[in-house]
């Protein structure tokens, strides 16, 4: 009896800890020169696939700004509202074989997501190999902020 009530107890608390470990949610990016947050991403599912949107601009001087640089259905569109991160999907740990629009210069990366930790997500977006681009650390938004 005991060993069952100790299994119980160890697959639950597993399995909540599994589960509590998503990309999904709602993350802080953070502005790489000044170490400032810049914008509140949700990273959301649709299908099998894993996409990411600037719900919130931070600095208020930058709310009513537009992908002036950006071309398509993107173009002229408030960034505020913009999906920025389009159609990962899982590799093991990682989502890969997706894409970043950077509205600062309107162009797109290949990008990959992986979970650093439960409140930390590492993005890497990338020219051709990943060797050849740039990280960014996003941290979770915490229910209080």
């Amino acid at each position: 009896m005991k060993k069952s009530f100790y299994l119980m107890t160890l697959f639950t608390f597993i399995s909540y800890s599994i589960g509590a470990q998503s990309v999904l949610g709602k993350w802080n990016s953070i502005d790489p020169d000044t170490g400032t947050k810049e914008s509140v991403i949700e990273v959301y599912k649709t299908g099998d696939k894993i996409f990411g949107k600037i719900i919130e601009i931070l600095k208020p001087e930058d709310k009513d700004k537009t992908c002036i640089e950006c071309t398509g259905k993107d173009k002229d569109q408030p960034i505020e509202g913009l999906v920025i991160v389009r159609g990962l999907s899982k590799d093991g740990d990682e989502w890969t074989d997706g894409k970043i629009l950077d509205p600062k210069n309107g162009k797109f990366y290949k990008c990959y997501l992986t979970l650093e930790n439960n409140d930390k997500l590492k993005l890497r977006g990338y020219i051709g190999f990943s060797l050849i681009g740039r990280t960014e650390y996003w941290y979770r938004v915490k229910s209080n902020e």
